[in-house]
């Protein structure tokens, strides 16, 4: 049975301009090649071979660039939404593409060294409908903080780490999603867990101990970059 795999590629990348007002940030370089080519060269090596490109912006960049997919050993398809629809909107609009298995869904930049094979066997396993991945984020404390009892100081820890989960932008979906998702209505990643949690569906988490980078600034970019040319290889 083949593998399928969304990238979507809609954003404006408004945060990374004045790169993003010549080209989508999708097509923006790597090393050698753009941040997708090297998206869709990571599914192919994982074995799924189909892919779908969900876009808005600069459409025609993207279907030009790639063309049907072939040279990269995939089935390649651009969808494109009339309005903006959101992270999770989009993929209303490839439903009958979609409907006869599991698939998995990755935002246009996102950077990583994955595996997506056991991402979706650990989805595979669960019976939930979306299973999320996420990546802990350690932050440095900029300031000692204080522990007290009244007005007496009972400890002082320097400057602690400030440790959160960010949603990692790689998700696998079961097609019982799309009852989630409304047609052709703005509708982000965030609404979509919102709407599945209130309707007491389980979702699952994986989370992400290797490379991972989200390329939404210029400074992400330019780390992106740095990190090409040690992992060339491997990405």
């Amino acid at each position: 049975m083949s593998k399928k795999a969304v990238i979507l590629s809609g954003g404006l990348g408004s945060r990374l301009r004045p790169f993003t007002e010549v080209i989508p940030k999708p097509l923006l370089p790597i090393g050698e090649k753009a941040i997708m080519e090297i998206q869709i060269e990571r599914f192919k090596k994982f074995g799924f071979d189909h892919v779908y490109l969900a876009t808005n912006y600069k459409s025609d960049y993207i279907l030009n660039f790639f063309g049907d997919g072939s040279r990269y050993g995939v089935t390649l398809k651009v969808s494109r939404e009339e309005k903006p629809l959101g992270t999770a909107g989009p993929l209303k609009l490839l439903m009958n593409d979609l409907s006869d298995s599991p698939f998995v869904v990755m935002n246009g930049d996102i950077l990583s060294l994955v595996d997506f094979n056991q991402v979706y066997e650990f989805a595979m396993k669960n019976d939930g409908p979306l299973t999320v991945c996420i990546k802990k984020i350690v932050t440095p404390y900029a300031f000692g903080n204080i522990l007290f009892n009244g007005d007496v100081v009972t400890q002082i820890e320097e400057k602690p780490d400030i440790i959160t989960y960010a949603l990692a932008g790689i998700y696998v979906m079961k097609p019982s999603v799309f009852e989630f998702i409304p047609e052709n209505e703005y509708f982000g990643m965030d609404a979509l867990i919102k709407k599945i949690l209130a309707e007491n569906k389980s979702i699952y988490k994986y989370e992400i101990k290797d490379y991972w980078i989200d390329i939404g600034r210029i400074e992400d970019y330019e780390k992106a970059q740095g990190a090409y040319k040690e992992m060339y290889s491997e990405l």
